[in-house]
């Protein structure tokens, strides 16, 4: 699942002149309210195959959003996914699928950064450099290596060390916003400790201290058999399904066993909560009066809930498979992506090395 690296797989130094919007909204309140100049914020991509719907409502889209209210730095997270993914040609599919679905739902290279993890070698050096001023219970007592290991996961090295990368993607690019869930908000406050800590030691004002901002709550979008949709648990609805497999797989979303004149509950059916996702107010208003009125099947609301699903997804989609059919236009996107965040990285590494005493690189 997509995370910040979420999920798949968000300092204060200015960064344009723009101010926030008062529209920004969750976004806007999380940042320094001193801060009058636009703010920078990271989201990490986990590149883990085409997006359902689920994740397109929990990540896809308010990670887009946040190209109206900051300056957004958006990564793939190629290293982080290296520690479950071990197939070279699915990994590579992968990353160009995390960058066009991105493309394709709004995001524009204009006004972000898109890149890949590994196309900025300095990450790895400052998780180098970072790492050799972290303790290990620390690191021991970090969400994702807890819950590795809770759940008897394979544990390598790249996992129990997954917050110090984790940590160097942020202060890499001097971040003022993580925009986070719940699950991720012990590893950005992690970061934070870190660039404190390292502020201190050396004297001196090398990283810009990030804050963690936690995404307001998405309610849990049912699969077809009803339960939270997830690819473990192969009942989702695939963003980019072409539109007779999508109906095929909407007429599966499991309902109760009501009769068609039978009054029906919209607020308890799961047909009724993903048609919330797409439809406008009126339309949902006018859906629900249906149900609770009786002599309504429900094979009518699940071709209702396509219909909204198919116009919501038709553009996306046709823009996506363009992409993936043309993925130098893909790879032109994240090369201009990594040359904008690469030069942001070595200003960050050049106070790092000075300050450590590495010194200039030859």
């Amino acid at each position: 699942e997509m995370s910040m690296v979420t999920g798949v797989q968000t300092c204060a130094l200015p960064i344009c002149q723009t101010t926030l919007p008062r529209e920004a909204g969750w976004l806007a309140r999380g940042a320094n309210r001193r801060m009058s100049k636009m703010v920078r914020a990271l989201t990490g991509i986990q590149p883990s195959g085409p997006p359902h719907i689920g994740n397109l409502k929990g990540m896809v889209e308010p990670a887009v959003e946040l190209q109206e209210s900051t300056e957004p730095f958006y990564f793939i997270a190629s290293y982080h996914a290296m520690t479950t993914l071990k197939d070279p040609e699915l990994f590579r599919q992968y990353q160009l699928e995390a960058a066009a679905t991105f493309l394709a739902f709004g995001l524009d290279p204009k006004r972000a950064a898109l890149f890949r993890q590994q196309d900025i070698p300095e990450v790895c050096e400052l998780s180098w450099i970072l790492g050799t001023h972290i303790n290990l219970g620390i690191l021991e007592r970090a969400h994702a290596f807890k819950s590795a290991k809770d759940k008897g996961k394979e544990i390598n090295l790249g996992t129990f060390s997954y917050p110090v990368l984790m940590a160097a993607d942020i202060l890499l690019y001097d971040t003022n916003l993580v925009p986070v869930g719940k699950d991720q908000k012990q590893h950005v406050e992690m970061a934070k400790d870190f660039a404190a800590g390292f502020n201190h030691r050396y004297g001196e004002e090398i990283f810009v201290i990030p804050e963690p901002v936690i995404r307001p709550e998405v309610a849990t979008v049912p699969g077809v058999d009803g339960q939270k949709m997830s690819k473990s648990y192969g009942n989702t609805l695939g963003v980019f399904t072409p539109p007779k497999q999508l109906r095929k797989r909407v007429m599966k979303v499991v309902t109760d066993s009501k009769e068609m004149a039978d009054p029906k509950d919209p607020d308890s059916c799961n047909v009724f909560a993903l048609y919330g996702l797409f439809a406008t107010k009126d339309e949902q208003a006018e859906l629900a009066d249906r149900y609770r009125a009786g002599g309504m099947g429900y094979g009518h609301a699940k071709q209702a809930l396509f219909e909204v699903l198919d116009r919501a997804l038709a553009e996306p989609r046709e823009r996506y498979l363009e992409l993936m059919d043309k993925p130098e236009q893909i790879e032109d996107v994240l090369e201009e992506g990594a040359a904008k965040a690469r030069s942001v990285a070595l200003q960050t590494m050049e106070r790092v090395r000075s300050a450590t005493g590495l010194g200039a690189r030859r």
